[in-house]
């Protein structure tokens, strides 16, 4: 393709104060600007490839306008900037360069030692803003949080949504404050030593307000993905659409500072052409970190466990930097409540939990009773940041039935023994909000859509999602307020004893993982077993003369339990049970090799040994 048609759509500023103007629309016979205030119409030159070009002195900043095609239909720009007035309405132009940008010298952490923590802009405060998110900065920065991961915020129908129904994907959703606020917003995080990463959904559009297919062949009938047609990255046309994502893409790490992306649901994005949308992708920001002299993260959602998502480009990989893994939330999960219903059935047992912890697929090549057919491929090779790891995220509490978290399904116990097994883990830890003090509100589905029928479609959807989970009582309606604001998380936490105690559990989790007490377990030596019928699954390792051995017990009973032989003293680090946390008993503080020792039940202990020091 042309590098003159590779640059970014929409309307951009041009050094003499004019504004460029540019649209794809293949198949249109002529294409005018309708500026909002003006009678007259300007007409766009087509230029190449289905681009339609105009240079105006007629724009501004804050200028509203639309395109109309072949002087019939009149919509607003696929690659709208702002859309103030709703998804229906004008486009707003905006200024990119009217901000003053203060972190020039901002570099973030290496993935590998970053705490992840997402969140929902709508529902993380009481009034649903960035600017109401940097309230809250220091309640994550005393966690130990190094990095925000916000849910998609471009612009979606109504003033509340998961975000996942995007249809303008350059533009802010009003709602949150628009662009300036969350330019703000990411300039302050880091300040505050916080990278911030944007979940991006380019496997599909949202249904309500989405006018692509008006512009040119955005999608394509050849796949069929849940969400309707595909959009069209390998067929006819489709460089263009892929551009229009690429440079989406780069819009949000080069104007809007962001560290990196989360991209939704990668299996969805349908390409069998000869370089992938994905490996595209990691090629254009790697252009982009030579620019900039910043690197940038690169997370996929997958539910294929396909190593080439993330295995380097002499591998064939698509060499993006890490992938979500499902099977680790879904062993953790299975076996903290017992649930084996729906996708769950796959899990259930120490051994799929043993599995997950060595090396985050669970599914290497192996049949899955639930899908009834070979899943995955093999991870070996692959480093640990490799994977970014959960026991809760907004797909695993919200499309529950009812949106229940984690602390409505296990005892105070379990929850701090879940905490453990994330923490302590070889991979990156991602906490979803308001996990760190047993939130009991639930996080729930919800929209705010304007077409009745598609109100009354996504209700019934809804309804026949959880069929095979078995989960019983009716669906909150995704439509009424009250599910959004039964969302919100409730920050009164600090006058709840036990919430309090498990905020500061934590912190000391997180704490230790930072100064080192668990890297011995990214060691390729680690050793893990584990006794089904105790429900006891134990950790050993050893990293610079540091030994470190763990024992988790995931039974209702107490069990006894020998401690590896070996020379000097094993001394605790951490014990869920212990009174300091609310726990029914203390550990033991010392013990020698080979002697016994009773783990309490749902809790797990963490000992550590450096035989340098120790007689």
């Amino acid at each position: 393709m042309d590098q003159n048609v590779t640059k970014a759509v929409g309307i951009e500023k041009r050094p003499d104060l004019s504004y460029s103007v540019t649209v794809w629309a293949p198949k249109a016979k002529s294409v005018q600007l309708k500026i909002k205030g003006q009678a007259n119409l300007n007409d766009l030159s087509e230029i190449a490839h289905g681009y339609w070009q105009l240079t105006t002195e007629a724009l501004s900043a804050g200028s509203k306008y639309m395109f109309v095609l072949d002087n019939q239909i009149t919509r607003p720009d696929p690659a709208s900037r702002s859309q103030p007035d709703g998804v229906h309405s004008w486009s707003e132009v905006i200024d990119q360069t009217d901000f003053n940008w203060t972190d020039q010298q901002w570099q973030p952490k290496a993935l590998s030692e970053t705490i992840v923590y997402e969140l929902h802009v709508g529902t993380f405060t009481s009034k649903g803003t960035f600017e109401a998110i940097l309230d809250k900065l220091d309640h994550l920065k005393r966690l130990g949080v190094d990095a925000i991961e916000i849910m998609p915020i471009s612009q979606f129908p109504g003033a509340r949504n998961w975000g996942y129904d995007g249809v303008y994907p350059f533009a802010v959703q009003e709602s949150y404050g628009g662009v300036t606020n969350l330019k703000h917003f990411v300039d302050v995080c880091h300040h505050h030593g916080m990278a911030v990463i944007l979940d991006v959904v380019y496997n599909h559009m949202g249904p309500e307000g989405n006018y692509l297919a008006d512009f040119g062949p955005y999608f394509t009938e050849k796949y069929q993905t849940p969400w309707g047609a595909a959009l069209n990255f390998d067929d006819a046309y489709s460089d263009h659409v892929r551009n229009f994502f690429l440079q989406n893409a780069l819009m949000w790490l080069k104007e809007f500072h962001f560290d990196g992306l989360r991209l939704d649901a990668v299996h969805a994005i349908l390409d069998n052409g000869p370089v992938h949308f994905l490996k595209a992708l990691r090629i254009n920001v790697d252009w982009l970190e030579k620019e900039t002299g910043k690197p940038y993260y690169l997370i996929a959602e997958s539910d294929m466990n396909d190593v080439k998502i993330i295995s380097d480009y002499a591998k064939g990989g698509y060499g993006l930097q890490a992938q979500w893994t499902d099977d680790f939330h879904h062993a953790v999960h299975t076996v903290l409540t017992g649930e084996t219903k729906g996708y769950y059935e796959d899990y259930g047992g120490l051994k799929h939990l043993a599995k997950a912890f060595r090396q985050g697929f669970v599914y290497d090549g192996v049949y899955s009773p639930h899908r009834k057919r070979l899943i995955g491929t093999d991870p070996a090779g692959l480093e640990k940041d490799s994977f970014v790891v959960c026991i809760q995220n907004h797909d695993q509490v919200g499309n529950r039935m009812r949106g229940d978290r984690l602390s409505t399904l296990v005892s105070y116990e379990v929850l701090k023994l879940g905490a453990g097994v994330l923490l302590t883990s070889p991979f990156v830890p991602m906490l979803f909000m308001g996990e760190e003090y047993g939130e009991e509100n639930p996080f729930q589905y919800f929209v705010n859509h304007g077409d009745p029928e598609l109100v009354k479609a996504v209700q019934e959807g809804r309804k026949r999602e959880f069929q095979s989970f078995e989960w019983q009582g009716g669906v909150p309606d995704p439509q009424a307020m009250s599910t959004f604001l039964d969302s919100k998380l409730c920050w009164d936490f600090t006058d709840d004893v036990k919430k309090n105690t498990l905020f500061k559990f934590y912190q000391q989790l997180i704490s230790m993982r930072k100064a080192g007490a668990f890297s011995a377990l990214k060691e390729k030596e680690l050793q893990i077993t584990f006794l089904e019928e105790k429900n006891l699954l134990t950790l050993s390792s050893e990293k610079d003369h540091v030994n470190i051995w763990g024992a988790f017990n995931f039974g209702v009973n107490d069990q006894k339990i020998q401690a590896p032989e070996i020379s000097g003293i094993w001394m605790k680090q951490l014990a869920s049970s212990d009174q300091c946390w609310l726990g029914p008993k203390d550990v033991e503080v010392e013990l020698r090799g080979q002697e016994y020792i009773i783990i309490p039940s749902s809790s797990f202990v963490i000992y550590q040994n450096n035989y340098q020091t120790k007689q």
